[in-house]
């Protein structure tokens, strides 16, 4: 299987992101993907994206490049699941 790496990002790369962070790795091992997870902020995405083969983001973004899914849910529990669901296909 190939690994795959997914950047989670929000305006600083430390508070929000991390959240993100730790439930998609836990997400990402239950659906046995293996993959690297690396935080960032939004501002260092375009030097980023070229390795990656998703964007998981807390703030607005937008790239013709990789899919982004903006996953507000995660910190508020409202449509978690659907964001989840979605992060797992598009790596699958």
């Amino acid at each position: 299987m190939n690994k795959k790496h997914v950047l989670i990002a929000c305006g600083t790369g430390v508070a929000t992101s991390t959240v993100v962070c730790m439930r998609v790795k836990e997400e990402l091992e239950k659906n046995n993907i293996t993959a690297t997870v690396e935080q960032c902020k939004v501002a260092e995405l375009p030097s980023k994206i070229g390795n990656a083969d998703l964007v998981v983001t807390t703030t607005s973004y937008e790239s013709n490049d990789i899919p982004v899914i903006r996953a507000l849910s995660f910190l508020t529990g409202v449509g978690m699941d659907e964001d989840i669901k979605k992060i797992i296909e598009i790596l699958q």
